[in-house]
């Protein structure tokens, strides 16, 4: 069945039915309240990715992670999950591999989706090249791919969100991802309430908010627990370049920015993005990108930033949490 959302959402969606209430409100969190999900993306991309994002969250204030299921240590972190089934772990639907020397592939094979593989035969680099060479159908069976590949684990995914956004480029792909989710009962991860940290991150036009928020309507009546807001530009926090990546600068640094942003957070469910990762000589092989994971990670274990969390009252929550809620709300 065809399913044509962005046709419908006017239909769905008036003014009239944009209450004050947030989502958190709605699932029965506190008025006035800020709850927040701290999520690791990247689980599954590497020995060091699993092990940041265990310690994060076994030893730290994380809550959240999302798994990229064509990766290579993708079987260890499941097992993980297999021995720790109550884990808020989500399938972090992957059609980007950006790495130069480490890439990885479609789930789907060469044959069934062209469009997502580039001239070395692994996923496209950048998401332009992906709206660029592949159909919406492509998309849908690898995300579908992908969700199977989590159960096979015998592990029931919390939520599905994207990497580097990539279902987020173009509304052939944002249709099949709130399809896919709606389809499967599975939440999908997407700012449809106030959405006032993601319209600055992005400094979206006042129509893209209004879309998320229709979109996140249509997600609620259909069953699914929903975002108030989302934050993802914690990747961009970086040190001067005239002060050295030492593991203190970088937990002072990153520590700091959370505290603020939590700050300035607004009351309803907001999801916090980062990336956590295990020192490593390896891992910094792999990517430029370890001084914001392992501040990430440092930041997480900080009992300054726990303290700072209890003292402003802020709530943490998980989709496995939300989703519960949302099964009680009439």
């Amino acid at each position: 069945m065809k399913y044509f959302f962005f046709a419908a959402l006017s239909i769905l969606f008036t003014n009239k039915c944009r209450a004050q209430e947030t989502y958190a409100e709605k699932l029965g969190y506190p008025k006035g309240k800020k709850v927040i999900i701290l999520h690791i993306d990247d689980a599954g991309m590497s020995y060091e990715a699993n092990q940041g994002t265990i310690l994060a969250m076994d030893k730290g204030v994380a809550n959240s992670t999302s798994v990229m299921m064509p990766c290579g240590w993708v079987p260890a972190y499941m097992k993980y999950l297999q021995q720790h089934p109550t884990t808020d772990a989500g399938v972090h639907l992957t059609l980007t591999s950006e790495w130069k020397g480490y890439r990885w592939f479609p789930l789907s094979g060469r044959e069934k989706v062209p469009g997502l593989l580039d001239k070395e035969g692994a996923m496209w680099s950048n998401v332009p090249d992906v709206v660029k060479h592949a159909t919406a159908d492509e998309v849908e069976t690898e995300i579908r791919a992908q969700i199977a590949r989590f159960r096979s684990f015998g592990v029931e995914p919390s939520h599905i969100d994207s990497h580097m956004g990539t279902l987020f480029g173009s509304p052939a792909f944002t249709e099949r991802y709130i399809k896919v989710g709606m389809q499967e009962k599975i939440p999908v991860m997407l700012p449809g309430g106030h959405a006032t940290l993601i319209a600055k991150e992005r400094n979206s036009p006042a129509q893209e908010i209004k879309q998320f928020q229709q979109i996140g309507q249509l997600l609620w009546n259909a069953g699914l627990p929903v975002l108030d807001d989302l934050f993802a530009d914690t990747y961009g926090w970086k040190l001067s370049a005239e002060t050295p990546n030492t593991e203190e600068n970088l937990r002072k640094m990153k520590t700091q920015k959370y505290m603020e942003l939590l700050k300035e957070a607004k009351p309803g469910i907001t999801m916090v993005i980062m990336h956590c990762a295990a020192p490593s000589d390896n891992f910094k092989e792999l990517t430029d990108s370890w001084p914001t994971r392992y501040g990430d990670l440092y930041a997480m274990q900080d009992p300054e930033l726990k303290k700072f969390i209890e003292k402003e009252g802020i709530i943490l929550t998980t989709w496995r949490e939300m989703r519960e809620r949302r099964a009680k709300v009439k």
